[in-house]
């Protein structure tokens, strides 16, 4: 097999764009003056880069006269090349704003349950205002998932609570959320004159949500010191659902203040405090480590900060 041949870094001889689309000026329009006006330069500064270009190749290229400009042989030679070159540039610049355009058709959302729940509608409702064209397709699911679709390269954007940046992603803190323990005002800590035990909390089952998600991560952080968190009492996949087995009075449930603002405003569940332990997490944007969000994953980005509780 052949060994490839390395590749030559152009000369510093090359001239820059430019210089070349000037010269290219100067040749369809016979003027400098007429050239140095249709690429929006003076004139000082059009025969200033011409005198440059000229110094750069070894060789004159334009002469100068009362009656205009006309290019020299080498002038005319150097044109040809030049217009070739430029006309590859504007094929590239042509192919590169295509790819723009297609990445900005679309954004692949990945989002924690709690997030996809209540930030992000109104998070794509300003996003649309901004980018009307920009379809937009959301896919929720725990923080975990999210991690995987990232990697996968099933999303542009994820978002995610927990403790920490999930491996081979990069994040950014957009906020700040607490975790609290709920219960049907008819439970018995519904009625607690005292803050919660925090061993109390981690021997009770509790209704939890699946492994993986950052609610879980956060309170099996917070109860590791007292023994770590019973077996749940049930184990449910949506805060909808832990939201509806509380209220049912199924048991106690730890949830993102977030999600339970109008059920505790309507007394359909009660917060319980706990002592001891500290239930708050940070809500992350994330991306796949080396590649910053550009487009409407940018965008996206800039409208989330500030988030917090």
């Amino acid at each position: 097999m052949t060994d490839p041949v390395p590749a030559v870094p152009l000369s510093h001889r090359v001239p820059d764009l430019g210089a070349l689309e000037l010269l290219l000026a100067v040749a369809r329009l016979g003027s400098l003056g007429r050239a140095a006006r249709e690429t929006g330069i003076s004139q000082p500064a059009a025969s200033s880069r011409i005198r440059s270009m000229e110094r750069q190749l070894g060789v004159a290229l334009v002469d100068r006269s009362p009656r205009g400009s006309r290019l020299t042989d080498a002038g005319t030679l150097v044109t040809d090349w030049a217009r070739r070159v430029v006309e590859a540039a504007e094929a590239f610049d042509a192919g590169a704003q295509a790819l723009r355009g297609r990445r900005d058709s679309r954004l692949r959302v990945a989002a924690s349950m709690t997030i996809a729940e209540y930030l992000l509608p109104r998070w794509l409702i300003a996003l649309r205002r901004e980018r009307p064209d920009t379809a937009v397709s959301l896919h929720a699911g725990n923080s975990l998932a999210v991690a995987e679709r990232l990697l996968a390269h099933e999303a542009d954007l994820g978002f995610v609570e927990g403790l920490a940046t999930p491996d081979g992603l990069d994040s950014a803190v957009i906020g700040h959320d607490r975790l609290l323990v709920v219960t049907a005002p008819g439970h018995p800590w519904a009625h607690r004159r005292t803050p919660l035990d925090p061993a109390e909390l981690a021997r009770t089952p509790l209704i939890l949500r699946e492994t993986g998600s950052g609610t879980r991560q956060v309170l099996d952080a917070g109860l590791t010191p007292y023994g770590g968190l019973a077996d749940p009492l049930l184990e449910l996949a949506s805060t909808t659902a832990l939201k509806a087995a509380a209220v049912s009075g199924a048991g106690p449930c730890v949830l993102s203040e977030l999600a339970v603002v109008d059920e505790l405003a309507a007394h359909r569940l009660v917060s319980v405090p706990v002592a001891g332990i500290r239930l708050r997490r940070d809500l992350r944007a994330v991306w796949p480590t080396g590649s910053r969000p550009a487009g409407p994953a940018r965008d996206l980005l800039s409208l989330t900060r500030g988030t917090s509780r």
